[in-house]
């Protein structure tokens, strides 16, 4: 454990100490595990085909071809770059990015299918 503690999740203040496993507030009473915010936080995110943190507004890169179904059909290359995307969560089956591809229009990407451009810092 770092020598600084988390502030509380609950009410925010710094005043945090450890009893045990678990972290408390003395302001509010909250009691939590110390490392089970980050890994919420970490289980949550979506990550592309690397292993990259994925976000809104991302620029994208498609890694491998796909074969686009319904009405246009055809097939959208590998390195073809789709800017703006958007994370969702209630997608089709395992698809998690909503995004304008260019030449086919909207649809949405499964994260692993794709990798983040190198223009966002972190």
């Amino acid at each position: 454990m770092s020598d600084q503690l988390p502030p509380c999740p609950a009410c925010g203040e710094d005043y945090a100490y450890e009893q045990g496993g678990l972290l408390v507030c003395p302001m509010c009473g909250h009691e939590w595990e110390a490392d089970s915010a980050d890994e919420e936080a970490d289980a949550l995110a979506v990550r592309d085909a690397v292993g990259n943190i994925l976000a809104d507004g991302d620029t994208v890169t498609i890694v491998k071809d796909l074969k686009v179904k319904g009405a246009g059909g055809g097939t959208v290359k590998v390195g073809t770059k789709v800017k703006g995307i958007r994370l969702i969560t209630d997608g089709v089956g395992d698809h998690d990015i909503d995004a304008t591809v260019p030449g086919f229009g909207r649809m949405q990407l499964k994260s692993s299918v794709v990798k983040r451009g190198a223009d966002r810092l972190e």
